[in-house]
């Protein structure tokens, strides 16, 4: 299911979606606020260049509504359900996941949204 060769490898390595061999950006670290969101201009091995266009991954923007969503949703189920805390302690779980792991949604956003438009090519 995630063997290399399948968009899913991608996204969760964020790699290269053409050849999958190299990471699209500069830190490994995810949660570093500063270094997150900055990605390598072309793929050393391949030659793709992850800016398609100008303004490419704003469209990753509308991704990341959806996968914030998606880690507020556990932060909430895991606090109201498992930990049966209040309302607004639930609320304030949820915030404190986003900000957490707000490098983890831009780049699982910007794998998603350039996986949609490039497809792995081994050669």
């Amino acid at each position: 299911m995630c063997k290399k060769g399948s968009k899913l490898n991608s996204i969760i390595k964020g790699t290269c979606p053409r050849c999958q061999e190299e990471s699209m950006y500069e830190s490994k670290n995810a949660f570093n606020i500063i270094t997150a969101t900055k990605m390598k201009e072309t793929c050393s091995n391949c030659g793709l260049r992850y800016m398609i266009e100008p303004a490419f991954f704003y469209g990753a923007m509308y991704v990341s509504y959806g996968v914030g969503i998606a880690f507020g949703m556990v932060a909430f189920i895991i606090s109201k359900m498992f930990l049966a805390t209040s309302l607004m302690t639930s609320f304030i779980a949820i915030v404190a996941t986003l900000i957490v792991f707000y490098g983890v949604i831009m780049r699982i956003s910007r794998s998603i949204w350039i996986n949609i438009f490039v497809s792995y090519n081994p050669t």
